[in-house]
């Protein structure tokens, strides 16, 4: 695991050459004229990492794996590009028999697999859905296993309208995962971090849903995302903003971003929530690699539909 080099009273921003050691991006060093536009690149990107820190925000930010990349890089690199519209997703209540615990964590339950990295490929929905199903296949009572990403990126197009690499909704990938009859593991459908060709094979499934709920749009009552977290880990889309690619730890708020059904561009997985002080959030799980936030996980304020948190949601629902 990485250890990430926080812009704070107590800690100090490694330069660009003691980054590119400690993110084995050394290869720079070869390359004059990439080295000067990369480090150009970095320091710009420090001096935000710089003016976030001295807000004093619920949240910090700090340099990762990426820093060396222009928010138009970044974008690129792992947004969802083709559009998306969280309007088609139907939601309803979620219906409980006992009050809502005050917080959950899945993670200490043992029901989450570890932070995978969806490289340079807007494959998010498909991490997204994978994390939801394996979490929620354990907790059906199954070993805790990792399902194939890739098997969704090459196969879950065409009638689900999902694009691989280009983006797609989790709510849309667990139609294709019930038509398809189950998913298969990781070991045996390797992800590529590209578009291929469909090899999903029947006899390998190792796991299945029979159905998928979507929760209510921008509901974050005790009928709503909370309660669905509460049940599952639960796919979540939301807008990442220029200034979310350098959480490093906190709650994250933002004043930028929208929460509308067309303005998502980032699919994650919620597997818990508590409360910082008096500040209720969501316990998110990235597909972006440990170097990322708290090891690839973030948090964000729960109770505001921050960045569209809560505008299209959903889980899958075991045998």
């Amino acid at each position: 695991m990485l250890f990430l080099v926080l812009c704070s009273v107590a800690f100090s921003i490694p330069s660009f050459d003691q980054w590119m050691v400690q993110f084995e991006k050394t290869e720079y060093a070869l390359d004059a004229e990439r080295y000067a536009i990369r480090k150009k690149v970095y320091e710009a990107n420090v001096e935000d990492i710089e003016r976030i820190n001295s807000q004093n925000l619920t949240w910090e930010a700090g340099v990762n794996a990426y820093t060396d990349l222009t928010w138009e890089e970044f974008k690129e690199y792992f947004h969802l590009n083709a559009p998306q519209d969280c309007s088609a997703t139907k939601g309803r209540p979620v219906e409980r028999s006992a009050p809502l615990p005050d917080k959950v964590d899945w993670i200490a339950k043992g029901a989450v697999t570890k932070v995978k990295n969806q490289g340079s490929c807007g494959s998010c929905w498909a991490f997204s859905t994978t994390g939801a199903i394996e979490s929620a296949w354990q907790i059906a009572g199954n070993t805790l296993t990792e399902l194939a990403e890739q098997q969704l990126v090459d196969c879950a197009g065409g009638p689900f309208k999902n694009h691989g690499c280009n983006g797609g909704l989790p709510s849309q990938a667990f139609q294709y995962i019930m038509w398809a009859g189950g998913q298969e593991k990781s070991t045996d459908y390797k992800y590529t971090a590209k578009d291929g060709k469909c090899q999903f094979a029947k006899s390998k499934i190792a796991a299945s849903i029979v159905n998928e709920f979507n929760v209510t749009k921008g509901d974050e009552t005790d009928k709503g995302l909370p309660a669905a977290v509460a049940e599952t880990p639960t796919s979540i889309c939301y807008q990442v903003v220029s200034d979310f690619r350098n959480y490093k730890k906190g709650v994250y708020t933002s004043k930028t971003c929208k929460n509308g059904a067309h303005d998502v561009n980032h699919a994650v997985l919620a597997t818990g929530y508590d409360v910082d002080g008096s500040t209720p959030y969501y316990h998110v799980k990235n597909s972006w690699g440990t170097s990322f936030g708290m090891s690839g996980y973030f948090n964000i304020i729960r109770g505001k539909n921050m960045c569209g948190i809560a505008t299209c949601s959903s889980f899958p629902q075991m045998k």
